[in-house]
């Protein structure tokens, strides 16, 4: 495969700045159509970004001859059925976190791209960008020996009655489109970055409990893994809180790293040499690194950056954290 013309299912906030236009700036690579159900919708943002075909049929766009990899970025609830339409095709698939609804889903997914032959890449996109690139390179160099214990946070303040009543905050809290709740848009980012760090899952736990009873799904998770390599991670997400917290600690044999996954922190490390800190400029189009690996893959010159296999392990520790 040469050039990558891309094809956009979905066309919502998530792509207008964070991911839609990557697409045009990574050498190799275009954004030649987009589909969204509301026409008007779909014509005003292909106009906005300088997009050649707008279509309200996903299957049209699918069809595109001129389409050879299709970006999935629509809700949840759509990702399986779309992603074997794709494959089904023989055209490449991006696909949006969460990979699906369930693992089961993404057992499915996964098992098609093994049948069909075809390449599929989850939007895990947080593995590209060089802060997170950096924390794995200080593990590999064991700059805090042999890691030993993880410790996250994420909590939040509940949403104030104008975020409720917006239609992207709206689906997110309907498990039959997102899965579950908040824990369901936010952990698949952390979960698979820990995955990325530490490789395959001996035994992952978890409890989920709706406590506030603000939305209706579970605003409280906590949830424990250990890793073959006997890493041990504890997690904890509240959706109800009274501040909000976004830290993550890496406990080690010879020291620690200290980081967060959403808000730029720099990164802290404490060993026998003191302490250091690693800053990153925030980037324009946090996917923008994802892309171009995927485009990379998909012209055959690097490995799949994250494959419906690893998408099915993320999803399997969301499951266990969440279905007692």
């Amino acid at each position: 495969m040469q050039d990558i013309h891309w094809g956009m299912i979905g066309a919502g906030d998530v792509t207008e700045v964070k991911s839609g236009p990557a697409f045009q700036k990574v050498e190799g690579s275009k954004l030649v159509a987009v589909m969204r159900r509301n026409a008007e919708k779909a014509e005003d943002y292909a106009k906005r970004h300088g997009i050649a075909k707008w279509y309200t049929n996903a299957q049209e766009l699918i069809d595109d001859p001129e389409v050879n990899a299709i970006y999935i970025a629509t809700p949840p609830d759509s990702h399986e059925d779309y992603a074997l339409q794709v494959l089904k095709a023989g055209k490449a698939v991006y696909v949006e976190k969460p990979m699906t609804l369930s693992s089961v889903q993404a057992q499915n997914m996964a098992k098609a791209v093994g049948e069909s032959g075809g390449k599929l890449t989850v939007a895990h996109y947080r593995r590209e960008q060089p802060y997170f690139k950096k924390i794995k390179a200080l593990l590999e160099e064991k700059a805090i020996g042999i890691p030993r214990l993880v410790s996250l946070r994420y909590w939040r303040k509940p949403l104030t009655q104008e975020a409720l009543a917006e239609t992207k905050t709206q689906w997110r809290l309907d498990p039959a489109i997102s899965g579950g709740g908040l824990f369901h848009d936010i952990a698949p980012h952390q979960l698979d970055l820990m995955y990325y760090f530490f490789g395959d899952v001996d035994k992952a736990q978890g409890i989920a409990h709706n406590q506030a009873k603000i939305y209706p799904v579970d605003d409280a998770v906590a949830g424990q893994i250990l890793f073959r390599n006997e890493v041990l991670f504890n997690g904890s997400w509240l959706f109800n809180a009274s501040e909000n917290s976004d830290t993550c600690e890496i406990i080690g044999s010879e020291g620690k790293i200290t980081f967060s996954v959403f808000s730029n922190d720099p990164i802290g490390l404490t060993n026998q040499q003191g302490k250091q800190h690693f800053s990153f400029e925030h980037l324009a189009h946090v996917q923008e690194p994802m892309i171009a690996a995927v485009v990379a893959y998909l012209q055959d010159k690097r490995e799949n950056p994250c494959s419906a296999s690893e998408g099915f392990e993320v999803m399997r520790i969301i499951d266990a954290f969440i279905k007692q």
